[in-house]
């Protein structure tokens, strides 16, 4: 087998995505916006901004997904778009740096929850972790189906427990109308907090792309690709609201600001000692199912790229009975392993995650450039509210891009420092491709 399968329906797409932006940020970042905001009222609507700044960006990838449904997503459009050194820097920042990084990240969460049920050493938590990335590589290198399954599952089962925590919060005694105040800040939310809280947001719904770099998998990607881009856009947003509405209604703006794990505490408010392993045992399935959708869409990009010969070949060939990028997916497990081991993945997603914004900004101008370049591509799907969607996205990409950049100037000058390096390799692989 030479060519991947398209075998992913809507429900696979949309739980690819929404599995992979749920995943341990609701759990932890409502304490840093309540910080920022301590009033029920600026909290609510930094998360409703917040959803449609990402919404603005869903929809405009969603009319690159389907016109360039292939493996590889960003990758492919902005080297449609931009030219192939900036799909290769997009594909070499990803692929080499972020997603492994943020694997390590996930399964080390994952890991340190898996402790509050067995007593777990430091080593223990690195040893668990690597565990959990070699298991979830293998589940995806059997087949695409045996990890969407597990996809479909998690994700499914990380929505029920959260929306559970939402109904206990409502319904047992803890909670209370009289927690929601403040409801307003007196003389309103300043720009300054107002701004750390929305970073703070977006980066909780990062993961709407996640369904295009497994774009040569779908089934009528035209439709599908954008429908479950917006979908799960469209639900993360919704949970994330009523979830964090049922911390404030629990714990109030001023303990959830104290508080470093917010649903830990709302739970065990309502729920007692039970609460505590309950909100353990979710947070272990939000990273597991994130992690799972991270793995099995992110070895697509360097496989993407191989086909190029723009990385080794062996990442290009697929299994020849069980048509998935095998050598792809244990190379990246292979890297993400050892930076959980090493610890390195923590200076690596403070260096260069802010570049992921970077590339998502020329991803929605390339929405734009490519209506005028390539005015005869077949778009199934059109950005709605265009041009004004892409304009609006691109100038909160560029708020938050820069507004990382003054708070961590050293870190984001390093980050920087790191993608540009991405060029030596680029033209290593462009000599010999074109030899």
């Amino acid at each position: 087998m030479t060519e991947l399968r398209r075998t992913l329906g809507l429900l696979d797409a949309t739980t690819i995505n929404l599995g992979t932006i749920i995943a341990t940020g609701i759990f932890i970042v409502p304490a840093t916006i309540a910080q920022a905001l301590p009033a029920t009222g600026p909290i609510v609507l930094v998360w409703i901004v917040g959803a449609a700044v990402s919404l603005l960006g869903a929809l405009c990838l969603a009319e690159l997904g389907a016109a360039y449904p292939a493996a590889g997503g960003l990758f492919v459009y902005l080297r449609e778009a931009w030219g192939p050194a900036w799909g290769y820097l997009y594909g070499w920042t990803t692929a080499i740096v972020i997603n492994p990084a943020a694997i390590a990240a996930i399964a080390v969460g994952f890991a340190t929850y898996a402790g509050f049920f067995l007593p777990l050493s430091p080593w223990g938590i690195k040893a668990v972790a690597v565990a959990s990335i070699a298991t979830l590589t293998a589940l995806n290198c059997v087949g695409i189906r045996a990890g969407v399954v597990t996809q479909n599952v998690l994700t499914i089962l990380k929505a029920a427990l959260l929306v559970g925590l939402v109904a206990v919060a409502f319904a047992l005694p803890g909670g209370g109308l009289g927690n929601l105040r403040p409801l307003w800040i007196h003389g309103g939310p300043g720009m300054a907090g107002f701004a750390l809280a929305t970073v703070a947001v977006l980066w909780t719904f990062d993961g709407w792309i996640e369904i295009t770099y497994v774009g040569g998998e779908v089934r009528d990607p035209g439709r599908v690709v954008p429908r479950s881009i917006i979908l799960a856009t469209l639900l993360a947003a919704a949970l994330y609201l009523v979830v964090t509405l049922a911390f404030l209604y629990v714990l109030s703006p001023a303990a959830t600001a104290a508080s470093a794990l917010p649903a830990s505490d709302a739970a065990q408010a309502t729920l007692g000692p039970l609460g505590a392993g309950l909100v353990a045992a979710a947070i272990m399935v939000s990273a597991f199912g994130a992690n799972n959708g991270i793995i099995l869409t992110s070895a697509r990009i360097p496989f993407a790229m191989a086909r190029e010969g723009r990385f080794f070949r062996s990442v290009g060939t697929l299994h020849p009975r069980r048509g998935t990028p095998v050598i792809s997916l244990v190379q990246q497990g292979v890297v993400a392993s050892a930076l959980t081991l090493t610890g390195t993945y923590d200076q690596l997603i403070t260096y260069v995650v802010f570049a992921s914004w970077i590339f998502y900004a020329m991803g929605a101008l390339a929405v734009m450039r490519l209506r005028r370049s390539a005015p005869g591509l077949d778009r199934p799907y059109r950005t709605w509210g265009y041009p004004v969607t892409p304009v609006v996205f691109t100038l909160f990409a560029i708020a938050l891009v820069t507004a990382t950049v003054v708070e961590t100037p050293r870190e984001a000058l390093v980050g920087m420092v790191l993608i540009l390096a991405g060029l030596v390799p680029y033209r290593f692989w462009s000599r010999r491709a074109a030899a």
